[in-house]
C-alpha cells in the first residue's frame, strides 16, 4: 500500500526526528511500543531508535550522569506524531481507550485535530491528524487561523474502523515538535530570523513557526518555563532533534545566518548540528 507524504513533510523544512534523554530506557521505551505502536530499530544498552516501517522518530538514551529536568526547564512541551489521514487517528484514540492509556486532552485547532498524553516519565506527547490544507483559513498578513476547542472524542472513537489495530501506520512521521523555552522574543529572533521559519500563529506566551505554510513545525511556549536558562547536559527531556530541509536554499541561507552571527556549529551526522538560546540541540540537514 503506497502512502500520501503528509503535507507537513513535502514543505521546504520538516522535523524529521526527535531524542529524549530518560532514566528508565526499557520503561520508557515499551510505553512508545505498546502504547504508541512504535518498532524499535537499532537497540544498544545506552540507547534504542524506535520508529515506523523502518523509518527512524524517536532517540531515546539514558546515562549514568542523568540527571531530572524541573518541570520549569527549558526543553520539550511535546514531540507531536502526526497520523497520515483521521482514520489512523481514529483508530490510535481506539487502541488507547481498550488499553487505558490516560489522555492528558484532546483539541480540534480547527488545522487538525489532536490528542494529549505523558510518557512515564512526563515528557509530553500529541497524536493528530491534519485536516486538508484546502480548509484551513489564512489571515492577510499569511498567518494562519487556530483555535483550541474541546474535541469530541467520542465521535472520533465511533469513527474508527473496528478491525485489531497493529501499531502506527506507514506514513506517520513527526509533524511538528513544540518546546519550552525561557522568552518568546528570544525564539521569534532565533526561529524565525535566523533559522528563516515564517512565525504563523501566535497564543498568548507562544509562538508557531512553520516554513512553506504549514500551521507550524516548531513552537515555542512559556507556559511553564518563562525566564529558564540553558539546560544543563544529561538532563532528562529534549536533547535534540533534526529539521530536515527538502530546499537546499533554505539550508544554505540558515547556515550562511548562523555563521554570519558566529553562532557555535559543527558539521554532524551529515547535517550542521548547533544549539538553541536554550541548549536545545538541533540539526540541520538535506
Amino acid at each position: 500500500m503506497t502512502t500520501e507524504t503528509s503535507y507537513a513533510l513535502t514543505r521546504p523544512a520538516y522535523v524529521g526526528q526527535s531524542h529524549l534523554v530518560v532514566t528508565d530506557l526499557p520503561l520508557v521505551s515499551s510505553f512508545y511500543q505498546s502504547m504508541l505502536g512504535l518498532k524499535v530499530i537499532e537497540k544498544a544498552p545506552s540507547g534504542e531508535v524506535l520508529g515506523v516501517n523502518g523509518m527512524p522518530l524517536l532517540t531515546l538514551t539514558t546515562g549514568s550522569k542523568t540527571q531530572i529536568a524541573p518541570r520549569n526547564a527549558a526543553g520539550l512541551f511535546h514531540t507531536a506524531f502526526l497520523m497520515p489521514n483521521r482514520t489512523e487517528l481514529a483508530r490510535w484514540l481506539r487502541h488507547a481507550a481498550h488499553n487505558d492509556v490516560v489522555l492528558d486532552g484532546a483539541s480540534d485547532h480547527l488545522v487538525s485535530e489532536a490528542i494529549y498524553l505523558s510518557d512515564p516519565e512526563g515528557n509530553g506527547i500529541e497524536i493528530y491528524a491534519d485536516r486538508p490544507h484546502e480548509a484551513w483559513k489564512f489571515h492577510q498578513d499569511g498567518q494562519v487561523e487556530m483555535a483550541t476547542i474541546r474535541l469530541d472524542l467520542q465521535a472520533l472513537y465511533d469513527s474508527a474502523p473496528e478491525d485489531a489495530w497493529g501499531g502506527m501506520a506507514d506514513g506517520t512521521a513527526i509533524g511538528h515538535i513544540h518546546l519550552q523555552v525561557g522568552d518568546i522574543p528570544e525564539a521569534d529572533a532565533f526561529y524565525r530570523d535566523v533559522l528563516g521559519l515564517k512565525l504563523m500563529a501566535r497564543y498568548p506566551g507562544a509562538s508557531f513557526f512553520a516554513t512553506g505554510g504549514y500551521h507550524h513545525h516548531i513552537a515555542a511556549n512559556i507556559w511553564n518555563s518563562r525566564g529558564a536558562g540553558t539546560r544543563a547536559d544529561g538532563m532528562t527531556g529534549l536533547s535534540d532533534y533534526t529539521l530536515r530541509f527538502n530546499d537546499k536554499a533554505a539550508l544554505d541561507n540558515a547556515v550562511a545566518a548562523l555563521d554570519r552571527l558566529e553562532i557555535e556549529s559543527a558539521k554532524r551526522d551529515g547535517g550542521v548540528f548547533l544549539k538553541d538560546p536554550w541548549g536545545i540541540g538541533l540539526t540541520l540537514s538535506a
